[in-house]
């Protein structure tokens, strides 16, 4: 029998750290592939959930045939500010993104649906809750100056129709008139007054 040779302790270890590199760059390689490029309305929006919401799993806002519209006209997507989580009085967190406009400037409805609830609460002052057609999203708008002429509970809205005008009802300050706008998940109930926040500039900040 031949006599068995051994590998010299230093070629093994040689030989050991090419095999580490290797799968080093390998899974270094595969890492930095570059994911394909998602434009449409829904990649958009599953996106910003997934980052932006304050609690609970992330989970894709609805489908839509056309991104979410700013809800203030003439805003531009690069004049909105993300506002999202600042700290406000008594420990809460801002779970909304405002919107800084001229006191009666038209509030737009963001999309297709039907406003749920008008209420006026002592924070939010005169507000608007829109359900979008599958009832699993709301979207909220408040500190508004007046509702739109004729707008009711349950009524069917389009994208860019004028619900509101933007005022500083509620805890706003008058000499800043804004409208303050959120976007929250559903619970099974449907409940208009209960949801997870989800962040909207990441959202509103690609609309044309």
């Amino acid at each position: 029998m031949s006599p068995v040779r051994h590998m010299p302790v230093r070629s093994v270890r040689r030989v050991m750290l090419a095999v580490l590199l290797c799968i080093a760059v390998g899974a270094c390689t595969a890492s930095q592939q570059p994911a394909p490029v998602e434009t449409s309305a829904e990649a958009q929006l599953s996106s910003a959930s997934a980052s932006a919401t304050t609690s609970g799993p992330a989970t894709p806002l609805p489908t839509s045939a056309a991104p979410l519209l700013i809800p203030v006209q003439g805003v531009a997507a690069s004049q909105l500010s993300d506002t999202f989580g600042d700290a406000r009085a008594q420990g809460r967190e801002h779970d909304a993104i405002d919107i800084m406009a001229a006191r009666g400037t038209p509030v737009l409805a963001v999309a297709d649906g039907h406003i749920e609830k008008l209420f006026t609460s002592k924070p939010g002052g005169l507000t608007i809750y829109q359900f979008e057609p599958s009832g699993r999203y709301a979207y909220y708008y408040a500190h508004l100056d007046r509702y739109a002429d004729g707008l009711t509970e349950k009524q069917t809205v389009r994208r860019g129709q004028v619900i509101g005008f933007v005022g500083s009802t509620g805890n706003a300050s008058p000499d800043a008139p804004h409208l303050h706008f959120s976007i929250f998940e559903l619970g099974p109930e449907r409940q208009w007054w209960k949801g997870t926040a989800i962040n909207p500039y990441p959202v509103l900040s690609q609309s044309q």
